[in-house]
């Protein structure tokens, strides 16, 4: 039986480029985004299934679990890939701009993993990547973009013992530069300052990576021109005594 793969943010970038490598490879697509327009047509070029939704709501990401169950019967790899840049920082923030970073980011992780776990944990194993960023391990400008980044890689680390009884991987991708919707603001910037930027189909390799890599919760650095690798994070055992 195919496996089957829900990809959250599937409408263009690294989502997109995951979702067209996944189905290549045999798999069925569950496509989420907000934007309905290019994500139907991903998932009809892939002949796969798209649902429009936010993926900061619960009841929109236990929906888009409920097109893989009663679609395809099954859920095998869950990408949570859907984020946004920061809406501000310190000298011009707002309590709605702060949310409204963290509801896509951090939020819309933690409820995709709520709802797909339960259908994924049928199968008796699993894989989850999240999309999360250098500027998780490292620290960026956008503030706020980052803490949320930090966020991600704490909720791997922390999930991956929880759900190693279920047969479920999970791992956290860190891109650095891609070429995505959400670097267009500063892509000009970037390139005069001579920084390289990865195409989203080099994500997507990383991404197929980490699927065959049968590791857990990892942490993987992509950066353009260079293949996804495990980068250790450090172990600091609790005083005692």
């Amino acid at each position: 039986m195919r496996q089957v793969a829900l990809i959250t943010g599937g409408a263009s970038g690294i989502g997109a480029a995951a979702a067209r490598l996944l189905a290549a490879r045999g798999m069925r697509i569950v496509l989420v985004d907000r934007d309905e327009e290019r994500g139907a047509a991903v998932a009809a070029e892939l002949d796969g299934r798209f649902v429009a939704a936010d993926v900061g709501s619960l009841a929109d990401n236990e929906r888009a679990v409920r097109v893989a169950a009663d679609e395809f019967g099954r859920l095998d790899v869950v990408v949570l890939n859907a984020g946004v840049p920061g809406r501000c920082g310190l000298a011009d923030f707002t309590e709605l701009s702060y949310r409204d970073t963290m509801r896509t980011n951090v939020d819309g992780v933690v409820y995709g993993l709520r709802a797909c776990l339960p259908l994924v944990r049928r199968q008796g194993e699993g894989s989850v990547v999240v999309t999360a960023s250098l500027a998780g391990l490292t620290g960026s400008p956008d503030l706020f973009y980052a803490t949320s980044k930090h966020a991600l890689i704490g909720l791997v680390r922390s999930a991956a013992p929880q759900l190693v009884s279920d047969g479920i991987r999970i791992n956290a991708l860190c891109p650095g530069l891609v070429d995505t919707p959400v670097l267009a603001g500063f892509r000009s910037s970037l390139e005069k300052a001579g920084l390289r930027i990865a195409d989203p189909a080099e994500a997507a390799a990383a991404v197929e990576t980490i699927l065959a890599s049968g590791e857990t919760g990892g942490t993987w650095v992509l950066q353009a021109g260079r293949p996804a690798s495990l980068v250790p994070v450090p172990e600091i055992p609790l005083a005692a005594g």
